[in-house]
């Protein structure tokens, strides 16, 4: 057989991905915010498009785009045309199963070529390759600063929520302003869990955030510099005695002569009163929700868009028409007509963004009620699959929904991304032996604290213990949570117990 080159014809179909489709993905991914800077940008550079609230009003024969229904409701009509539908959910799908065909191997970074500017439609423009040593570097918050910290240290997703929530508390200085009281109200949390979880943030760096005072703000800051001593816890207790420079009194509380206490307020000084003003950027960022949820009467929850947020654009129609019909030349006409095009893919991109968020939002509700009515405890086991196969949707399109959006409810404002959770064990009948991870590491603590030194638990009699609750897990798994945990074995917890009950 003979080796040459040759040529073949063949035939194929493949998903191409234009321009419109790209806009369409990308607006699927962003937050409301986002996806105004977006349109804002489109508004500039197309005359056939106008803001909703440019003063068009009714005489301005407009179309309008898509307004979200206001109610939760599972059957939402998607207003576009049969040839359009489904285009973005293959495109989706072509876009995570062989991004390497469509984008093609022209350079390293032409696969993040449409994400990289806003409203770009060509990936080899100059204008997207800014040059990167002219770039400043971005400013570290503290917000920023201590997320990354509570992600690595805090593994329990119900400590690692309710640590978000109180990092959204902290003022300017990094100090806490929330009431633990409330704040445990409104999660649904116990008291306990949520003075531990504020023990863990206490110790992230920069020393001294999470406290609730100045006392404690010191005390954190001399206990990491292992300074604190009981001297020193004197003082704390009455800074209000050192502001008014009363050492005669505070030689006699802490029990020191003139020179250690001198030295002990010399000590004092060198600590950071307000340990987040090193960070430029404030803490206390709000966030702006892309979903609220909000109670009704029977038990049911109404959901809709942040309508203060949603973007919104009009096609002028009238105008159409008026520069259509002065179009001198074939040059001038085709450029209107992929004006036109461009502004109604928009219209329908950002009705259809509309429609898939309100309808992914709207499940994560209803499988997640449980959470909404009882509280952390009750996070229900949820993954992106079972939601893209509820709403018969592909995965990847719900990843997308869920990315950088938050989601306002009666228990606070959380990321949508949240509310997912691994589940844990088999179920027998009903459903009603499958947990979160977070809540199946819950049940193996408060198993091992109600143990007695006469009854410790091993792993494989935890194991009985779930599966006689319906729960069907491996001993691995349950050796992994605990050690997760921090909890030693059996054999070295009853020798720490019965040594205890010896000592006592």
């Amino acid at each position: 057989m003979a080796i040459g080159p040759r040529l073949d014809l063949r035939q194929q179909q493949a998903l191409v991905m234009t321009p419109q489709l790209q806009q369409a993905i990308r607006l699927l991914q962003m937050s409301n915010l986002e996806a105004q800077l977006y349109v804002e940008r489109e508004v500039d550079q197309n005359p056939l498009l106008e803001r909703e609230d440019s003063g068009g009003g009714p005489e301005s024969d407009a179309e309008e785009t898509a307004a979200p229904a206001s109610e939760t409701t599972p059957e939402l009509t998607l207003s576009v045309d049969k040839a359009d539908e489904g285009l973005l959910e293959r495109a989706t799908e072509v876009l995570d199963t062989d991004s390497e065909s469509v984008w093609g191997t022209a350079s390293d970074n032409a696969a993040e070529a449409p994400w990289r500017g806003l409203g770009s439609q060509s990936r080899g423009s100059d204008e997207d390759m800014s040059d990167v040593d002219n770039v400043a570097a971005k400013e570290v918050s503290l917000r920023d600063h201590l997320l990354g910290q509570i992600n690595v240290d805090i593994i329990e997703a119900a400590d690692r929520l309710i640590a978000i929530h109180l990092l959204d508390t902290l003022d300017d200085s990094g100090y806490l302003t929330g009431d633990l009281a409330q704040v445990a109200a409104q999660l649904g949390c116990d008291k306990a869990q949520l003075n531990d979880t504020l023990a863990k943030l206490q110790t992230l760096d920069p020393p001294g955030v999470f406290a609730r005072d100045l006392a404690e703000c010191l005390k954190i800051q001399l206990r990491e510099s292992g300074r604190l001593t009981p001297k020193m816890e004197r003082l704390l207790q009455h800074l209000d005695l050192l502001a008014r420079r009363d050492f005669t009194v505070l030689r006699r509380i802490c029990h020191v002569d003139s020179d250690e206490l001198s030295d002990m307020i010399a000590v004092i000084k060198t600590l950071n009163p307000k340990p987040g003003a090193v960070f430029d950027e404030p803490v206390a960022q709000p966030v702006t929700p892309d979903v609220i949820v909000r109670p009704r009467a029977g038990g049911l929850w109404t959901v809709e868009l942040n309508n203060d947020t949603l973007p919104r654009v009009l096609i002028n129609n009238r105008y159409y028409a008026v520069v259509n019909s002065k179009a001198r030349n074939k040059t001038e006409k085709e450029y209107i007509a992929e004006r036109l095009q461009s502004a109604s893919w928009l219209v329908k991109a950002l009705q259809q963004r509309a429609e898939t968020v309100l309808k992914v939002a709207t499940t994560l509700v209803k499988e997640q009620e449980g959470f909404l009515n009882k509280g952390i405890q009750q996070l229900k086991p949820l993954t992106l699959g079972h939601v893209a196969r509820i709403l018969e949707i592909h995965e990847s399109t719900v990843s997308r929904v869920v990315n950088n959006k938050y989601m306002a409810t009666p228990r606070g404002v959380f990321a949508m991304r949240y509310f997912f959770d691994s589940a844990i064990g088999q179920q027998d009948s009903g459903g009603e032996g499958v947990m979160s991870a977070e809540a199946l590491r819950f049940k193996i603590k408060a198993l091992i604290e109600r143990e007695t030194p006469d009854d410790v638990l091993s792993d494989d009699r935890i194991v009985d213990i779930l599966r006689r609750d319906g729960c069907e897990v491996a001993r691995r798994t349950v050796t992994k949570y605990r050690e997760v945990l921090q909890i030693p074995s059996s054999v070295q917890r009853r020798r720490a117990k019965l040594l205890h009950t010896q000592v006592g």
